[in-house]
Parts: C-alpha cells; structure tokens; sequence
C-alpha cells in the first residue's frame, strides 16, 4: 500500500474478464499536474463514480473525479452484470430482519433503478448491450421448492413482477429440470466496462475533469469545504466529495457488518444454437449460489462460489479449482451446453448481513458522502445512490435514507 493512501489497496481482480479481452486499456484520464477547485470531487472511476458523476452533472456542479488505476478497470471490469431488482436476500428473509414496510421498500426501488437505469442509457446513446431479460430463480439450500412458492406470493402481493413456475413450464423456458423455480421480469443485462466508459465519456464531454492515474493521500474535510491531497503534492478542493471506491475503502468508513467477499467467473466458447431460449438470468436460491446468463455474442457466463476474502493470493490461487467447479455444475445443470471455459477470472466485492448497500452522508466527516453498494445488485445499488447523492447535493432528503443510509 502506497505510504499514506487514504484508502486500502487492493488487487480487485485477476485473470482476463470477458469485458477486457485486450487488456486494460481506458485513456479517459489525464494525470494529475496541477491543483484544481471543484463543486464535486468523485473518488473512484467504477460504476458507482460514473452513475454519481451523471448524478452532480444534472444537478449543475462541477465534478472532478479521480481513479488509481484507470476509469472502468477495477471491481466493476469483474462484474458479470445481471442486473436484477431481486436482492441476494429474499423478501421473506429480508422482512423477518427489517419488517416488512422496510424489505418492501427495499425491492421497490431496486425495481424502480433498473427503469431509472433503462431511461439513462437510451438518454445517452450509450452502447453498451443492454437488454431486458427475465430471471428464473431456482431451488437451492436457502429456499427450497415451497420456499419458492411463499417468496413468490409475497413479492406478488406487494405489486412485483413475479409468479412461481412449475417444472414442465420451466423446462420450457431454460431446458433446465427441476420442480419449479420464481419467473420475474423487469431485469436486464449490458457490458458493464462498455457501459461505465459510456457514462464516463459523457461526463467529460459535458465538462468533468478525468484525473488517472491519480491516488489520494489524505482527505481533509470542514465545515466550508474537502480538500483531497494527491500523491505528489497536488490538491483538489471542493465543496463536496463522494468516496465511491468499492472494497478499498477510506480509512473515515467503518461501516458495520461489512466483509469483504471473493467471487469466481467464467465464460464459454460462443454456442448460439446450445443456449436456452429464454435467454434470462438463472440464479439459484443457494449457498453458494450459481448465476448465469448469455451474451451478444452467443457465450454463457456463469459466476459464483463465493466465500470469504482472504488475501488475493489465496483467491487467485483457487482460481483452476474455482472454475471447474462452475464447470460441473453448468454441465448438470444444462447437459447439452459446451462448458469449456474461454474467459475466466476471479473478483471481491463487498457484502452486508441484510445484503442492502450503505449509501449517505459520513458521520464525522463534513460534506463527504459515501457509497458502499454490497452484494450482487453493485450497479442497482449504484443508481440508487446517484439519486441519494443527487438529492443530497440539492439539499433534500431521500425517502429511503432509513433503509440505505450510513448512520
């Protein structure tokens, strides 16, 4: 770790994600050479920075934003984006935790980001293959078969997109055998690199300043202002800040319940005449839990096998094991599928108890807001967060800050 890093550095990611296959190439920032003032200084050039970039560029701020590595490199190039308004932790679960008016906010806006996210990108022009999909959510360890059927009504009954399918529909739908599964629509799929560079092009080319590679020594906020001391010497001063750097978080944050997690993906051969009909989102209602989608390009990409971070050596070095585990499940889940990996890579993440990110202002630390977007819903949580930064910015309050918020 760089001497006097005002937040932890880690190895995000290693093997060759689908989303880079030539490498990490991003050219959107310049380095640093000179200090500069600002409405909004952003750190971390991810999706969260990118969707909270928009977010202060609509409001009329002046945004500098600053990444360690390059813009759209780090955690978010590992994503294997399936966008899902459904959160790791099922409704039912998540009211026994929260109460059921708090768990039924939560999955409602979740739903609404997705459309919010929809509306951006056509907004835009972005290119970056989004496409909707539906999701079969399938039996598992943590919610068996009539487990399936109790989530389903109870999403239904608070007005969401889901039913409970039988086994011959399903089989129908995915070629996939098992009793029954939840069908829900409203989710959809993209190249998250394609799409965060978008978002990051678009905020330079309406006036946001690109700093890479740039890393922050020290963050010093008052009352008035927040000025960021970069390696080197330079300062950014603003009125605002946003810390949007993933797992390697700022040594101000310590949020509770936080661990980190490690993650394990891969991708096939293209196989257009193998895939499922359907082509929606499959995840399993397990521990570990299996994810899987197709790509434009005819692939299958498949995730999963989480567990607890370590240290990256420890999580690179089960890579091999990692995937052939995803390959032997693939294969009993879709016999008639080619699994043979030609993509593959390993991730971290972060996760919560509740699953729910944690998004707000930070206590102690005036005028400094944070975005810490747990568990597998990283790019829903992030256009929560942008409306959250946005509305904080204005000076309004969110009506879900209860839910998400830091405190």
């Amino acid at each position: 770790m760089p001497a006097g890093s005002a937040t932890k550095l880690h190895d995000l990611r290693t093997g060759v994600p689908i989303w880079l296959p030539d490498g990490d190439r991003s050219g959107l920032g310049a380095m640093p050479r000179e200090s500069l003032t600002a409405d909004v200084v952003i750190i971390g050039g991810g999706i969260s920075g990118a969707l909270l970039a928009d977010a202060a560029l609509n409001a009329g701020r002046q945004v500098v934003a600053i990444d360690r590595r390059g813009f759209g490199l780090g955690s978010t190039a590992a994503s294997t984006a399936l966008l899902q308004f459904e959160l790791d932790m099922p409704l039912i679960q998540l009211t026994e935790r929260v109460g059921a008016e708090r768990a039924a906010r939560a999955w409602w806006r979740s739903a609404a980001a997705l459309d919010v996210l929809r509306g951006r990108i056509a907004d835009l022009g972005l290119r970056c293959g989004f496409r909707e999909r539906h999701t079969a959510y399938l039996p598992g360890n943590i919610l068996d078969t009539a487990g399936l059927k109790e989530e389903a009504a109870a999403r239904s009954r608070i007005g969401l997109r889901s039913r409970y399918v039988t086994g011959d529909e399903l089989r129908d739908l995915t070629g996939i055998e098992r009793r029954g599964a939840i069908w829900s629509a409203g989710a959809a799929e993209l190249d998250p690199v394609k799409l965060t560079r978008g978002l990051w092009r678009s905020a330079r080319e309406r006036g946001a300043v690109l700093l890479s590679p740039a890393d922050v020594q020290d963050i010093s906020p008052t009352q008035r202002s927040v000025t960021l001391t970069l390696h080197g010497g330079i300062e950014i001063r603003a009125h605002s800040a946003a810390l949007a750097t993933g797992y390697e978080l700022p040594r101000m944050l310590k949020p509770r319940g936080y661990r980190v997690i490690s993650t394990w993906a891969m991708a096939t051969w293209p196989q257009r005449r193998r895939l499922w009909p359907t082509h929606c989102l499959i995840w399993e209602a397990a521990d570990p839990y299996l994810y899987l989608r197709t790509t434009l390009d005819h692939r299958i990409l498949i995730g999963g096998e989480d567990e607890d971070f370590v240290d990256e050596d420890s999580r690179d070095a089960l890579i091999p094991r990692k995937i052939e585990t995803l390959r032997r499940k693939l294969g009993r889940l879709l016999p008639e599928v080619d699994d043979r990996a030609d993509f593959a890579w390993t991730g971290c993440f972060g996760a919560s108890a509740t699953s729910l990110p944690a998004i707000g202002p930070v206590l102690g630390a005036p005028r400094c807001f944070a975005v810490l977007g747990y568990g597998g819903n990283g790019t829903t949580f992030s256009v929560i967060a942008a409306q959250m930064f946005q509305r904080w910015l204005l000076g309004l309050s969110d009506p879900d800050r209860d839910i998400f918020g830091l405190d």
